[in-house]
């Protein structure tokens, strides 16, 4: 492993179920747990797992397919399942759902040719987030001491 193929973030607790991630750039996102009761529109963990997954495909495919056309629609949602299980809470039934639209022209036609091509090649090789839930990375979890 080299420097250049180490990628972090920090995420610091803002109050109670409320945390900020930050990136190494600086780029910030706030999410939350919603636990004290009260409506948030913040992402839960589980939602920015689920946007991973789609923002990661969704990058792929849109640098394969947008250099041809400019796509006037391009969607991708991310569905799934929340259990509770003896192997403890968890996602299962992952699904990634592309929803592209190509304007009329040879360049549009170029992109929805390779449009599944693109989509089956991020799934099976591109996209780091769906390759490491798939291929099931082991998580490392340590306490620092205070």
């Amino acid at each position: 492993m080299s420097e250049d193929s180490k990628r972090s973030v920090v995420v610091e607790r803002t109050g109670t179920g409320h945390f900020v991630a930050t990136n190494t750039r600086g780029g910030t996102i706030h999410f939350g747990t919603a636990s004290d009761g009260a409506t948030h529109t913040e992402f839960t963990p589980v939602e920015l797992l689920l946007a991973a997954l789609g923002g990661c495909s969704a990058a792929d495919v849109d640098v394969a397919t947008s250099r041809h056309a400019e796509p006037p629609e391009f969607s991708v949602s991310v569905t799934g399942d929340k259990i509770s299980d003896e192997l403890g809470n968890r996602m299962t039934g992952l699904t990634v759902t592309f929803h592209v639209v190509f304007p009329d022209g040879e360049g549009a036609e170029r992109a929805r040719a390779i449009l599944p091509r693109a989509v089956k090649t991020s799934h099976d090789r591109l996209c780091t987030v769906s390759r490491t839930v798939e291929s099931g990375t082991p998580v490392t979890v340590t306490l620092e001491e205070a």
